[in-house]
């Protein structure tokens, strides 16, 4: 029953509209007949009758109004909104972050990096700094590139720390073709908020050859000789009990060193290859990889003393496997 009346409500709003269009087209056209029977009986004054059409075509047209000219916005703002958020981002990569969140940094930057050179490139640019707009645009699309292969290089540990990774931010070659661009620019009147964040030289520490890490009680009567004459880079090689360095040696590429003294006892054997020896963290911080010996090495004093030898490069004939293990699952130094 309800939509029964609301179908006829619909058709009475509908008829009714009709309605009134038509009565109110009758009393027009009915007050239009009275003034021109008016205009006939007054035909001796002198006065013409007025046709309807008549007096409609006597209104003057109506003035076209004129449809403003857009202002074109001012190329400061067009390039500040590109470039800006591009130093917003650099600005929120942390090196004290762990490299999970260090790498989003990294990403969130490079998209803005990309965004920018896209957008840039898209834009209408004053005939004085095309030149630069483009140099600039390059360079943009140079840093997204740049921040995409150092997070790529950080899973494949090439860069094993946040603060050697965030030392190759520094030396991208697009980031550092960016100032000189916008430096143009600002002497064109067109300025920007850009800053270079302020990263870390690369570099490659290492400590001496034979230079223990981790020096447990040397007052046993085992040896390890440790060969890395034909190794490519540095190398730390850890004696471990219960998943903890009892004795770590740090032994350079192209070296060869010896722990004496080892005490009595099994040892898993531990070694991390790598460039740039971080003494704080005691890890490799580019290159790093973490090896173990899949058989454990025992030294034994009685009437004579256990002696082992190894060599970290692998060699025709060795004898001995290893397999690569997680950096949780190293032991720390």
């Amino acid at each position: 029953m309800r939509e029964h009346r609301e179908n006829i409500r619909g058709s009475g709003m509908k008829s009714f509209t009709k309605v009134g269009t038509a009565v109110g087209t009758a009393l027009l056209l009915a007050a239009c007949s009275s003034g021109g029977t008016g205009g006939s009986s007054g035909t001796s004054g002198g006065s013409a009758a007025t046709s309807p059409s008549d007096a409609f075509s006597a209104l003057p047209a109506p003035t076209p109004t004129p449809t403003p000219t857009p202002t074109p916005t001012p190329y400061g703002p067009v390039l500040a909104g590109y470039v800006d958020p591009v130093s917003t981002a650099l600005g929120k990569i942390n090196p004290a972050a762990d490299l999970t969140n260090f790498m989003a940094g990294l990403q969130e930057a490079a998209t803005a990096a990309n965004s920018a050179s896209s957008g840039l490139g898209l834009s209408a640019t004053p005939a004085a700094v095309g030149t630069t707009k483009r140099q600039l645009v390059t360079a943009l699309s140079q840093l997204a590139t740049d921040l995409t292969k150092i997070r790529t290089d950080i899973k494949a540990k090439t860069y094993c720390t946040t603060g050697s990774a965030f030392a190759q931010v520094g030396v991208s070659e697009g980031l550092k073709a960016i100032p000189a661009a916008l430096a143009e620019m600002t002497a064109a009147g067109y300025t920007t908020n850009f800053t270079v964040p302020q990263t870390p030289a690369p570099q490659t520490r290492s400590l001496d050859n034979g230079t223990f890490v981790t020096k447990g009680r040397l007052r046993g009567e085992g040896e390890l000789n440790i060969d890395n004459t034909e190794g490519s880079t540095d190398s730390v090689v850890s004696l471990s009990k219960s998943g903890k360095s009892s004795y770590s040696l740090y032994v350079g590429k192209g070296k060869k060193a010896s722990i004496k003294g080892v005490e009595d006892g099994t040892y898993d054997v531990f070694f991390s290859d790598g460039i740039d020896w971080d003494p704080a963290l005691k890890m490799f911080t580019q290159d790093c990889s973490y090896t173990k010996f899949d058989e454990t090495m025992a030294f034994e004093t009685g009437r004579t003393y256990s002696i082992w030898s190894i060599t970290l490069t692998a060699k025709v004939g060795g004898n001995a496997k290893t397999s690569d293990v997680d950096e949780e699952n190293f032991p720390q130094p």
